[in-house]
């Protein structure tokens, strides 16, 4: 559904994007990730045909975003947050009225219902978007974006700026509609979205792909360790095996790599130190994973998934 080989943009002096390469199959829900100025936004520009790439190729639901910009517009949606598609002086549903005429939507009315009830846009539909507020304005923007049924979803940063109760909101509407077969590219800082939405993780740093995987291998490759804190019935005799970040009395807790090392084979060294009475395992949050990748980049230098 998204092809993309040796893709690549220039900004003066700045070589904002080198030689990216990546397929994203139908029905997959992937995150770009990275930190700013990694290349992220001026990649999704290309994808969707707002900037030329100075080499390489990209194909979106078999078109080509800078040759066919305009059939390809009625077969993906895109939402940067930091923006809005609607008429900023018109009530909500005169952008609707507007975007269902450009898009030719069949039904439209019956469509716009739906997504009035789904994001939940009633108590607002007759506000001009000026006097939205951000959670609103988004929600009604990314109504927008799926009024006429694209098969491609682009997502940059949709919910910056929003409280966590809007997050949520958009979250669980996001998480719904990719359940729906749809092709979904989101870019985001917020890697709590990451974790509930994305199956597959696409990391870039410095303008090239760093990291193509899943969660799951984003944890082993980056290397950051696992904690396991264990209570005794008593104070536990003798030295563990791996590192001891804390030993308070009868608490023990050790650091490992799970990329070496299984949990139940620590636990079971642990064991023999004292009778265990409760254990806890603490895995290392996305977020640490990412910056690992960004900081550290020979970390997974050898992985083919590593471009």
């Amino acid at each position: 559904m998204i092809e993309v080989l040796g893709l690549s943009k220039r900004f003066g002096g700045h070589q904002a994007v080198d030689g990216v390469a990546f397929r994203v199959e139908p029905g997959e829900f992937v995150a770009l990730l990275g930190p700013n100025g990694a290349g992220k936004s001026t990649t999704v520009k290309m994808l969707t045909g707002i900037l030329h790439p100075d080499a390489g190729s990209v194909r979106v639901a078999g078109r080509s975003p800078q040759r066919e910009r305009r059939a390809l517009a009625r077969e993906i949606g895109v939402v940067f947050g930091q923006r809005t598609g609607l008429w900023w002086d018109l009530p909500v549903c005169d952008s609707f009225d507007l975007l269902a005429a450009m898009y030719r939507v069949r039904a439209a009315a019956e469509r716009a219902a739906e997504l009035r009830s789904l994001l939940d846009l009633d108590g607002f539909w007759h506000t001009p978007v000026r006097r939205l507020s951000l959670g609103q304005r988004v929600r009604a923007d990314i109504a927008a974006a799926l009024l006429h049924r694209p098969k491609v979803l682009f997502l940059d940063e949709p919910t910056v700026g929003l409280d966590l109760l809007a997050k949520e909101r958009v979250r669980e509407f996001l998480s719904g509609y990719g359940r729906q077969g749809a092709t979904v590219l989101l870019t985001t800082h917020d890697l709590a979205e990451v974790e509930a939405l994305c199956g597959r993780v696409l990391v870039m740093n410095g303008g090239r792909l760093a990291f193509d995987g899943t969660v799951a291998d984003l944890r082993q490759r980056a290397g950051v360790p696992t904690l396991l804190t264990v209570e005794y019935a008593g104070e536990p005799v003798g030295e563990p095996a791996w590192p001891a970040v804390a030993r308070d009395g009868r608490s023990l807790t050790v650091s490992f790599d799970r990329s070496q090392v299984g949990a139940g084979t620590v636990l079971a060294a642990l064991g023999e130190l004292g009778e265990i009475l409760d254990i806890r395992l603490h895995e290392p949050d996305l977020e640490k994973m990412v910056r690992r990748l960004y900081l550290h980049p020979a970390c997974a230098r050898d992985d083919p998934r590593l471009l």
